[in-house]
């Protein structure tokens, strides 16, 4: 399905917080991922394109920069307060570390895609020339 761009502004706030529901930056109303962290080639709601990212390593930077900005500071403060064990700080802080990583990277690349569509980066603007059209051999066969 070709989606045209009529050129209109795109609000950059609204497709971000979309985005972070994991949804279509567009329509908000299509699921963004196929997966875990893939994301979908299209919307299934609108059609709206969106194999055109490339949020590469910028979610995972992010996501360790939320994470650590968390984490350290309960760390240091559980430590100078209670000074428990170095098994009971592994017990509770790998843990902790690992489930918010595994939480936080989903709507984050979701809104680093949605700032993407919304600033018309990487090839989501049509008349851009970095646009470039779907690979005909990447599209899955119909059964």
């Amino acid at each position: 399905m070709t989606v045209m761009d009529d050129g209109a502004p795109r609000a950059p706030g609204q497709a971000m917080m979309r985005g972070m529901m994991c949804r279509c930056p567009k329509c908000g109303r299509g699921r963004m991922f196929a997966a875990f962290l893939k994301v979908a080639d299209d919307c299934p709601a609108c059609g709206e394109q969106l194999y055109h990212h490339r949020a590469d390593d910028a979610p995972p930077y992010v996501t360790i920069m939320i994470v650590g900005h968390i984490v350290v500071p309960l760390l240091v403060l559980v430590e100078e307060i209670w000074r428990p064990e170095v098994w009971l700080h592994l017990v509770i802080f790998l843990p902790l570390t690992l489930l918010l990583s595994l939480a936080l990277l989903p709507p984050i690349k979701g809104a680093l895609v949605g700032l993407q569509w919304a600033l018309r980066m990487h090839g989501f603007d049509p008349r851009s020339p970095e646009h470039e059209p779907f690979p005909p051999a990447a599209r899955p066969k119909a059964p």
